[in-house]
């Protein structure tokens, strides 16, 4: 019942005008989300980047029911680049194909994707295709794999989650490819034919996959705030003698910014996962309904900040 009714309310036009006009809420979606413009969004990575934190940029909205939808978020996924470019700015993209038409046209998204890329190339940076429900992981990959990947081999990374069943033969597979890959949990509500339904599993799906990619994958992406897999991802690259350039811890978006300092501070990488738009209301509320263990996560991460008494990043980019 609850997350149908946090879905019910994600698509209620009239909340989301209230919402906008809330102070209260819009700080509270601030600490989240970074504004709904380019020009929001540059400050905030170029404050992270202050920190020696990098960033990937997600311009929020997916699904689209139109090419002319696609077509116009390609757009301005190069408008995006170029102001990383102009910018200076220490950061790539992350993009949704559902967001550049897949549900439309694979042909339209290969086209929209492949401007997106060329002017990633042009300016020597990378777009990570954000991984959506487990209805999408195998057009994904094989979109990817079949469509992208050997024309951009530097300039395109996937993304892994280890709550679905068939995670670690994609894992494999990637590191055959010798793609770059961001492994992460998962947020999506999947039925427990496809997808461990027990968090123990989750998690230890998680560290196997983690520890395969660090040894043996290019570049992984870390993605987690599970301070306990941090520290055996650590424990483990220094027993095995693995560099910490040789991969990146990612987090989100307002997300455990003190333990995104204190990595820096150790001599870690760390990327922040930086979503922004118009769509931002949908995008949290749809994030609470898929898991809805999230709204107490996100709560209790602001308590644990707040009781700390940190100060520097939240002063920056709240």
């Amino acid at each position: 019942m609850f997350r149908s009714s946090l879905l019910f309310l994600s698509r209620q036009s009239s909340i989301f005008r209230f919402v906008r006009n809330n102070g209260f809420a819009k700080a509270m979606a601030s600490r989240f989300v970074a504004g709904e413009t380019i020009a929001t969004a540059v400050p905030a990575v170029a404050a992270l980047n202050n920190l020696g934190i990098t960033a990937s940029l997600d311009l929020l909205g997916e699904s689209v029911t139109s090419a002319a939808e696609a077509r116009a978020a390609g757009e301005e996924y190069l408008r995006l680049l170029d102001a990383i470019h102009a910018n200076k700015l220490d950061a790539n993209v992350s993009v949704k194909l559902t967001a550049m038409g897949q549900d439309i046209d694979d042909d339209l998204c290969e086209e929209i994707m492949k401007r997106i890329l060329d002017r990633a190339k042009q300016y020597g940076s990378f777009v990570r295709l954000d991984m959506e429900s487990s209805a999408y992981t195998t057009r994904t990959i094989d979109f990817f794999e079949k469509r992208l990947y050997p024309h951009y081999p530097d300039n395109v990374g996937i993304v892994l989650q280890s709550s679905l069943r068939r995670t670690w033969d994609d894992v494999q597979y990637a590191i055959g490819l010798n793609c770059r890959v961001r492994i992460c949990k998962g947020a999506y509500l999947e039925p427990p034919t496809v997808a461990f339904p027990d968090k123990r599993d989750v998690d230890a799906t998680y560290v196997t996959c983690m520890k395969e990619l660090m040894q043996r994958g290019r570049y992984p992406g870390i993605a987690t705030h599970d301070s306990v897999i941090i520290e055996e991802a650590k424990r483990f690259a220094k027993e095995q003698g693995i560099a910490p350039d040789r991969f990146e811890f990612q987090m989100l978006y307002g997300v455990r910014r003190d333990l995104q300092e204190q990595l820096v501070r150790q001599g870690y990488r760390v990327r922040v996962y930086v979503p922004f738009g118009g769509q931002w209301y949908p995008y949290l509320m749809r994030r609470l309904a898929e898991r809805p263990a999230n709204l107490a996560f996100m709560t209790g991460n602001i308590l644990r900040e707040s009781l700390s008494g940190r100060g520097t990043l939240s002063a920056r980019t709240s």
